[in-house]
């Protein structure tokens, strides 16, 4: 208890530093926030993909029903595939409507005849995509193949890059939340400099002074974490309309609160060491 009153005298005669200390500390966990949900965000769009038909072809309008068939029965006499599901134009357009039923002057633009059936294939194993498109795609009644392996390709590449991003945007933000925190901190204790002789001369031990500036260290990192938590999850519930609205049924949204509530825990846990260990280091040479 001597310790933690200890430590909030020093952060209320400089607060300053401390206003200084806590704003670096929600720069660096409001990244790790922002970075988590565009990871959560991007893995769940990626599943989206992952489950629906890989290939869809698209085909003429002077395709008839027994062409259709025909290729539908050459496609599933490969034995690569595990699904298939034929798309008629009328289907398509309820399917349209649906998607953008908040839409209505898209409604009014658009009819049946200028949707195109189509034919969705899933395969067994995503290796066979490959073979299973062109073979579609020789068919003269197919007007396009849409290819789904590549759209997930895709995705996880520019999560992948994310991921490294985002890792090294809060390496960086921690190393600065760290250098400065020691900065704050060493101001803090040279300027308590006598005081700690003075301990140190009627028998103080040395964990006695670490732990009034290790408790400030988690202070400031655990406040910091509050406030970049509070910020990045106020900032994606006021985007989730706008986003879910741009990706259009995938099921992306809502964000369980369980796990924003497991994300503030890991944030805490980080920003209490982060706090500590800065502390820590800003102490030890003092104490030599």
């Amino acid at each position: 208890m001597n310790a933690i009153r200890s430590s909030w005298k020093n952060i209320r005669r400089s607060p300053y530093q401390a206003i200084g200390a806590i704003f670096i500390m929600t720069l660096t966990f409001l990244a790790v926030s922002i970075f988590t949900f565009i990871l959560l965000g991007s893995s769940r769009v990626i599943s989206y993909f992952e489950s629906k038909p890989q290939v869809t072809a698209f085909f003429k309008d002077e395709a008839t029903n027994a062409q259709i068939d025909s290729l539908k029965k050459d496609v599933e006499t490969t034995g690569k595939v595990s699904s298939t599901k034929f798309v008629s134009k009328e289907q398509a357009l309820k399917i349209y409507r649906e998607q953008n039923k908040n839409d209505p002057l898209l409604l009014d633009l658009v009819t049946a005849d200028i949707l195109p059936a189509s034919l969705e294939v899933s395969t067994e194993k995503i290796a066979d995509l490959a073979e299973i498109s062109s073979a579609i795609q020789k068919s003269p009644i197919v007007q396009e193949v849409i290819y789904q392996k590549d759209v997930v390709a895709t995705l996880s590449s520019w999560t992948s890059a994310l991921r490294k991003l985002g890792v090294a945007v809060i390496v960086i933000l921690s190393l600065v939340s760290v250098f400065i925190m020691i900065t704050i901190i060493g101001i803090k204790i040279s300027q308590k400099r006598q005081d700690i002789e003075i301990m140190k001369l009627i028998g103080a031990n040395n964990w006695y002074i670490r732990w009034p500036f290790i408790f400030e260290g988690i202070f400031y990192g655990l406040l910091g974490a509050l406030v970049g938590w509070v910020v990045s999850v106020g900032a994606l519930f006021y985007a989730t309309p706008t986003l879910s609205s741009f990706l259009r049924g995938i099921p992306v949204f809502p964000v369980s609160p369980v796990f924003l509530l497991a994300l503030l825990l890991v944030e805490f846990v980080l920003a209490s060491l982060l706090g500590a260990l800065s502390s820590y280091l800003a102490v030890l040479r003092y104490l030599k």
